[in-house]
């Protein structure tokens, strides 16, 4: 930074009057709320030539009785069913499709403006649990593993667990948010000026804290350019560290996030002169950098990387395969390892760690579902149902904001939690998505009242395009699709990409909870006492297993919730809604008991940091 740069900083953070200080132009530009008063391309008129619903392609089809041009997936959802399914449809000319490409790319609205770093749309035609929908390669094979680690973070070593700490404190006892988000900052030379107080505030302590004599200079010079390495590298090693564990940062992610995203407003950075975000690193970035990416088609590659599960496996066959799998790794480790300058064998260890660290996520995350998806069909089935077991729910009915028979129920529920299932495979490559457009320079938010307090309210179009491809996949694959295609993204129900990412690492807390109680119930049903309790109050252990089933599959899943139809329902945001909703009245249910005794304690976890 130079010296009048500085300078400017200096008095600016000094400053009484931040509008006098930020200099005419510029306090002009954010009195008038340039800067936060804009939802970016969502509220823009849509280019010539795009689709009129997504507005991020180039028009494909043109539906002869709306008169509007569509994209083929766009096109494919509104013309599902109803009477629009009748409607007739005419093919855009190429030349048409060409020029609205050149349109939307000069304009950064494509698809490889918007998600330039995203994989392709992957392709249909494998059964769900064969293929993840991120993908268009069949699952663990080299292509696959080449795609998933572009967006597997490389787990943190020793040094940087310390600097984690350092970070992680710093941003506990901040309350970045809680300072700048509120009614009285909601725009202008003010709302800057507190800004780049708390940010240079956050920053002197960090590098004081790390360095105590280049501290003491910033203290008096103010010139954090010379700390970008430092801050850079520390708020990267946070952000990998929350995405490989969830449940972690709970609060402190917020506040990272919000902070690097203003960060990058034009005015912060006329003042900063230097960018906070950094890359997360991964393994591919790791394998390509050393010109190992042959790593990836190794036959062993699936045996040193998958989590060894222990069901139905006795001890003699778990150590046989750990055995197997540290034999693989060593392998691998050794025929890529060079001592002269080349990839250490130590961190190609550590990438393949890194990879298993991965599935490990996956496991927990998406397994509960694909329990729960067993459990429907075990218990239920679309063509029948047992008496005082029918899934059928009314509008207006115990609170049910939704009708369906017995049959669009049970597909509503397996569609639902299929949908959900792909999400939580892909989640790796949606919330480096996800960062993406938080923290892409331009993409401006709003602050904004949802109902839920002030939000920051900015448009996700990475993740939104992705999230629209999942659910087409989806759609494809299921055949009949029941309920409402909208995914909210970018507006009061969903705020913000970060919003997105926790509500639908959620998924898990939610389910885990009842599948440790079904699992118990055959536990407690051999005391004799509660063996009398559950035949007494529920029949049998069986049949109480079905009760509580049947209660989550026909409740949780009835489109309440919220204060109205459009912010719950059958959207796509609507049915975590109305699972949440079920978790909210579980006291309230005649087996809650069961749960206490299974040794529930609650659906959210812990705040950990």
């Amino acid at each position: 930074m130079s010296g009048a740069e500085d300078s400017a900083l200096s008095r600016f953070l000094d400053a009484e009057n931040p509008d006098d200080a930020l200099g005419e132009a510029a306090a002009a530009a954010v009195g008038e709320g340039e800067v936060y008063d804009s939802l970016t391309a969502g509220d823009s008129e849509a280019l010539e030539g795009a689709c009129v619903e997504c507005e991020e392609s180039p028009g494909v089809l043109t539906c002869d009785q709306c008169d509007d041009v569509y994209c083929k997936m766009c096109h494919t959802i509104l013309h599902r069913k109803g009477h629009r399914s009748k409607h007739t449809h005419t093919a855009v000319q190429p030349a048409a499709i060409a020029a609205a490409e050149r349109l939307l790319d000069e304009a950064g609205l494509g698809l490889r403006a918007a998600a330039a770093a995203s994989s392709p749309p992957p392709k249909v035609g494998k059964e769900t649990h064969e293929l993840g929908v991120g993908s268009a390669h069949d699952r663990l094979s080299a292509p696959w593993f080449a795609e998933r680690c572009k967006f597997v973070p490389i787990r943190l070593k020793l040094k940087e667990r310390k600097m984690l700490r350092l970070f992680v404190a710093s941003l506990s006892v901040s309350d970045y948010t809680g300072r700048i988000d509120k009614p009285s900052l909601m725009k202008g030379a003010k709302r800057l000026h507190q800004q780049m107080r708390e940010m240079c505030s956050a920053f002197t302590g960090l590098t004081f804290a790390s360095d105590d004599v280049t501290g003491r200079d910033l203290l008096e010079t103010r010139h954090f350019i010379d700390s970008k390495p430092f801050l850079q590298r520390g708020y990267e090693i946070s952000r990998r560290h929350k995405i490989m564990n969830p449940e972690k940062l709970r609060t402190s992610y917020g506040k990272l996030v919000y902070m690097l995203q203003d960060s990058h407003s034009e005015e912060a950075q006329s003042m900063l002169a230097f960018s906070l975000e950094a890359g997360i690193t991964t393994v591919y970035d790791y394998f390509s950098a050393k010109d190992i990416l042959g790593i990836l088609d190794e036959p062993d590659l699936k045996a040193a990387t998958l989590e060894i599960l222990p069901e139905k496996k006795s001890r003699h066959t778990i150590q046989i395969e750990i055995k197997a799998k540290e034999k693989a790794r060593e392998r691998i480790a050794r025929k890529y390892a060079d001592g002269y300058g080349g990839p250490k064998k130590d961190d190609i260890l550590w990438c393949l760690y890194s990879i298993g660290d991965n599935f490990s996520f996956l496991n927990s995350n998406r397994k509960p579902i694909d329990t729960m998806i067993e459990y429907l069909k075990m218990y239920f089935h679309a063509g029948k149902f047992d008496e005082g077991f029918g899934l059928a729910i009314s509008g207006g009915v115990d609170g049910a904001r939704l009708t369906h028979s017995h049959a669009r129920h049970y597909h509503y529920v397996l569609q639902s939690l299929t949908l959900w299932r792909e999400i939580n495979d892909d989640m790796f490559r949606l919330w480096y998505l996800a960062e993406q457009d938080l923290l892409t320079a331009g993409n401006k938010y709003i602050l904004k009242d949802t109902g839920q307090g002030l939000q920051r309210v900015q448009a996700a179009p990475r993740v939104l395009s992705a999230m629209r491809t999942i659910l087409h996949n989806c759609q494809q694959r299921l055949g009949e699709w029941v309920g409402s295609s909208v995914v909210h993204l970018g507006d009061d129900n969903v705020p913000n990409a970060m919003m997105f990412v926790d509500k639908y690492t959620q998924i898990a807390k939610i389910l885990s909870p009842i599948i440790q109680t079904i699992r118990e119930i055959d536990k407690l049903d051999k005391d004799e006492g509660l063996h009398t309790y559950i035949k007494t109050g529920f029949g049998s252990a069986e049949k109480l297993k079905k009760i509580i089933l049947f209660d989550f599959f026909r409740n949780a899943f009835d489109g309440s919730g919220a204060d109205n139809f459009f912010d719950a329902g059958s959207c796509i945001d609507g049915r975590l809604t109305s699972a949440w909703n079920w978790c909210a009245t579980l006291p309230e249910k005649e087996f809650y008991p069961v749960f206490l005794l299974s040794g529930f304690i609650g659906f959210d976890g812990e705040f950990q940091e």
